[in-house]
């Protein structure tokens, strides 16, 4: 996999909208994603708009369903780690969240 640790240097360090914590924070989500695409099938990357709440966040979901989500410094970013990493990128704005997603999520929380 390419290195996706410069996608992150947009930002001066310690912009609010970056993971929280500086360049061992960065790396550990840009780890924790890379090994997310490596160890699952399928894998498809749904941008997610910041919010007066949330900063703008990338929700990566395997054809299982199965997911994990983290916080980027904005949606190109996420467009850039999706394409380096050699996977679809949705914008959940125009695509609504996958049915797997949904689906994994309702089973899961009946356990």
């Amino acid at each position: 996999m390419v290195s996706l640790s410069r996608l992150f240097s947009r930002r001066p360090s310690g912009s609010s909208s970056t993971p929280a914590g500086g360049d061992a924070s960065r790396r550990a989500t840009l780890d924790h994603l890379a090994e997310f695409v490596r160890t699952r099938v399928g894998v498809e990357v749904y941008v997610e708009p910041a919010t007066n709440e949330t900063p703008t966040t990338v929700l990566l979901v395997a054809t299982t369903g199965e997911w994990t989500r983290r916080r980027v410094p904005d949606e190109r970013t996420a467009h850039e780690l999706a394409r380096k990493a050699g996977v679809p990128v949705y914008d959940v704005r125009r695509t609504g969240y996958p049915q797997r997603y949904r689906d994994w999520n309702s089973q899961h929380r009946r356990r």
